[in-house]
């Protein structure tokens, strides 16, 4: 796509935004106004997150987005050690640890709100009683740098990361920063066990935190094997003209849903609610898939060809409850499995 291009089509995004901000009830839009921005808590990879707030801006002049970027289990720990110091600074929350949002919600800390549309997402994207909604998905993956790889010797399955020629030679993102591998763990829990992750750990991966590390460690060649990390972060770097290749082991790959919420307290709710109405109108969702290589739960949302949907693929799903229940042990088994 050339540059004149580009511009062209983030004008025609800007403006059907707009359209979206039009519909907008008047008095809300005006009541967000006056509140002048939404304080959002994400773990989107921070270069998406900004691409998202300048788009809500520009279709909303007047409020703007305050992003605070970190991994999933830190945004969760900085909500929940503020509101133990009297702090009440988020408005919108979003992690990929869904379970996470089954804690928030147990603790009355999400307010109940359903923006225009998402009565039509998969079950899998949407909270029974309206709480909260998956605003993207991902899908973990293998992934390796082809300058230092041969495609013929590229791992294709989870356990081919297993094989001694690996050793020194991995990265992994860890379970107690990122939500993303949180779900990853679990998954190849379910199908391989603990015994696995054992195994992994004897090969001596690097260890990275966020899931979008990852691909910067494999683009440069750091290390030339990701053993995980989100799709959509290999899927950019090699938009851009990295030599990383992706690999879909057949054996399935882990689907992470990452949840949205408004918090209970949120300090500008109108704002938040405006913002809600954005990031799941079919406009921004098919940003995400068009521009960030992420999938989501709108069902009008078309994908590039240059990479499968999810119907095409085998996915390992884990239950958001479980996920929850078990997050301190994944924590600390990895821990215990990889030293750090």
């Amino acid at each position: 796509m050339t540059i004149v291009n580009r511009v062209t089509s983030l004008i025609a995004l800007c403006l059907a935004l707009s359209t979206v901000s039009a519909s907008a009830d008047d008095a809300r839009l005006e009541a967000a106004k006056k509140e002048g921005k939404v304080v959002w808590y994400t773990s989107l990879a921070l270069s998406s997150a900004e691409k998202v707030a300048k788009l809500f801006e520009a279709a909303h002049p007047g409020i703007k987005v305050e992003v605070h970027r970190t991994g999933s289990q830190r945004v969760l720990q900085r909500v929940m050690q503020e509101l133990g110091a009297g702090i009440k600074n988020a408005d919108v929350i979003h992690t990929s640890d869904a379970g996470h949002f089954v804690l928030l919600k147990e603790k009355k800390l999400l307010m109940k709100y359903t923006p225009a549309g998402v009565e039509r997402f998969p079950a899998g994207f949407k909270d029974k009683d309206g709480y909260h909604y998956g605003l993207r998905a991902t899908v973990n993956v293998i992934a390796y740098n082809s300058q230092v790889v041969p495609a013929a010797d590229a791992p294709r399955t989870w356990k081919d990361l297993l094989d001694p020629k690996w050793k020194g030679k991995l990265v992994t993102a860890h379970p107690g920063y990122s939500g993303v591998i949180s779900t990853h763990v679990l998954a190849l829990v379910h199908l391989h066990g603990w015994e696995y992750w054992k195994q992994l750990a004897q090969n001596k991966p690097m260890l990275v935190q966020s899931a979008v590390d990852p691909s910067g460690v494999v683009a440069s060649g750091e290390r030339p094997v990701a053993a995980d990390g989100g799709h959509y972060t290999f899927y950019q770097v090699k938009k851009k003209g990295n030599p990383v290749e992706i690999v879909f082991p057949k054996e399935g790959v882990p689907l992470v849903v990452s949840p949205s919420a408004i918090m209970s307290f949120a300090p500008h709710p109108n704002a938040a609610k405006i913002f809600t109405d954005f990031v799941f109108s079919r406009e921004l969702q098919q940003f995400l898939a068009d521009s960030e290589g992420l999938y989501t739960g709108h069902p009008d949302v078309r994908y590039p060809t240059d990479r499968p949907a999810l119907s095409e693929l085998h996915l390992l799903q884990v239950d958001a409850e479980e996920l929850e229940k078990r997050n301190e042990e994944i924590k600390t088994r990895f821990v215990e499995l990889f030293g750090a």
